[in-house]
């Protein structure tokens, strides 16, 4: 299918779904899925004696938008996965059937909803929750009826887990895969051994797919054989730096506390040691916050603002630089299937006027050096080929819409077999992604 096909089946879509969400905003959500017992796995048999990837639980139910229920028919399992410390967990993914009844080709869709509630994962606003922090993944369903227009099965997995752990890429990857096989597993979705997979997903979404396409060939082997790519936007490679590009940003800022929070709630580690009073108090007020939470109400924040004087330098603070080093993209494997990364470079339009020195500019939010460095790096150390394209007048938000039309162009090719296109040596230097290296409180 041609990208002008594309445009016009995702012009439908966005038609078709803004006809029906037309009445949202006075919506009632059918029912709560707080305290949903489909969540909880109470079999006999402990989970670390089951696989990865096995269905504990299976419901079908109609697929909401804000509350109101359509006629699509979603499927979702409770699933066994691994979470960051490698201990066994309980997850849920939501399978879509293709409207073609096809069970060859299937997009794995990883949501960018982005928060540190567990109710606002994409399971739960597709089972009818309303939430403020669940608009997002309600949004979504924009893009998602695009692809089930052009024929896709869709795997939808709450990637952050059970506990919300935001920005926690190896446990996002977990969470991916072993939806993937849970997908593949189950009688009801018409998936089977030979259905290929494709991975997707922008900002937060990127995070889950990234991360998915580098820990396959070692924790996945068996989903690694079915994936023909990812493709994926606005992409987080070293949180260190992403630290000190969103420092006093007039809308960004406040994911500061809330990538502390996921990450140190994911691994276990304290990080309030090193905050001040105020650091407490939005730590401790963002908890269960939202993306939606957090944009913009922290105008000009800082890691200074919010740390005691002699943890002005984030390197300084011992438990933070261990956190940021396991989830740095640049430490992870290389990915052994083709990619396609898009990174917007015009931060200045959604209040990131940062330009620091060894890290640079980027969309407003994630750094357009890391992802250029990342691209450079998957080039020299692989044999799959690696698309990176930058979108240098776009902000984060403005260059959603214009990978996403790419990414299922790019998708489709791989569906149908197309040499994957490569532009490794054209693309332009990066930053370095050592790991952070600690230094002494002053």
């Amino acid at each position: 299918m041609n990208r002008r096909s594309v445009r016009r089946l995702a012009i439908v879509a966005v038609t078709a779904m803004a006809v029906t969400a037309a009445p949202c905003a006075a919506a009632v959500a059918a029912g709560s899925t707080t305290g949903d017992a489909f969540y909880s796995y109470n079999g006999s048999a402990p989970l670390s004696s089951l696989a990865p990837g096995t269905v504990l639980k299976t419901r079908t139910l109609q697929y909401h938008i804000e509350g109101i229920a359509t006629p699509v028919t979603a499927i979702q399992l409770l699933y066994r996965t691994t979470d960051a410390l490698g201990r066994p967990a309980a997850n849920v993914t939501s399978v879509v059937r293709s409207i073609t009844g096809n069970h060859t080709k299937a997009v794995s869709y990883q949501s960018f909803y982005d928060s540190l509630n567990p109710q606002d994962g994409p399971s739960r606003a597709i089972a009818g929750d309303v939430t403020l922090g669940g608009t997002i993944a309600n949004f979504e369903s924009v893009a998602l009826s695009a692809l089930l227009l052009q024929g896709y099965n869709l795997v939808i997995p709450d990637t952050e887990g059970q506990s919300a752990d935001f920005a926690a890429g190896p446990e996002y990857a977990t969470n991916t895969l072993d939806s993937i096989r849970a997908a593949i597993n189950s009688p009801l979705t018409g998936m089977d051994g030979g259905t290929r997979f494709g991975l997707m997903g922008y900002s937060g979404g990127s995070i889950a797919t990234d991360w998915a396409a580098a820990l396959a060939p070692s924790y996945a082997p068996d989903v690694n054989r079915k994936l023909v790519g990812f493709a994926e936007g606005g992409v987080l490679v070293d949180p260190a730096h992403n630290l000190k590009y969103v420092n006093g940003s007039l809308v960004w800022s406040g994911v500061i506390p809330m990538a502390l929070i996921g990450v140190s709630r994911s691994y276990g580690i304290d990080l309030t040691p090193y905050m001040n009073s105020y650091g407490v108090q939005i730590y401790n007020g963002l908890q269960h916050g939202s993306l939606l939470d957090a944009l913009g109400h922290y105008p000009g924040l800082t890691w200074q603002k919010i740390a005691k004087p002699q943890y002005a330098n984030p390197d300084s603070a011992t438990a933070f630089v261990e956190a940021v080093n396991r989830i740095n993209l640049g430490s992870a494997p290389t990915p052994t299937v083709p990619g396609y990364l898009a990174q917007g470079n015009g931060g200045v339009l959604e209040g990131t006027f940062a330009n620091p020195p060894g890290i640079g500019t980027g969309d407003g939010v994630m750094v357009a050096g890391d992802v250029r460095a990342l691209a450079n790096q998957y080039c020299a150390t692989g044999d799959s080929a690696i698309t990176y394209e930058q979108y240098n007048l776009l902000s984060h938000i403005g260059t959603a819409p214009a990978w996403a039309l790419k990414a299922a162009s790019w998708l489709n090719d791989r569906f149908a077999g197309k040499q994957a296109p490569s532009n490794c040596g054209h693309i332009p230097a990066g930053n370095s992604l050592a790991p952070e290296q600690a230094v002494p409180p002053s």
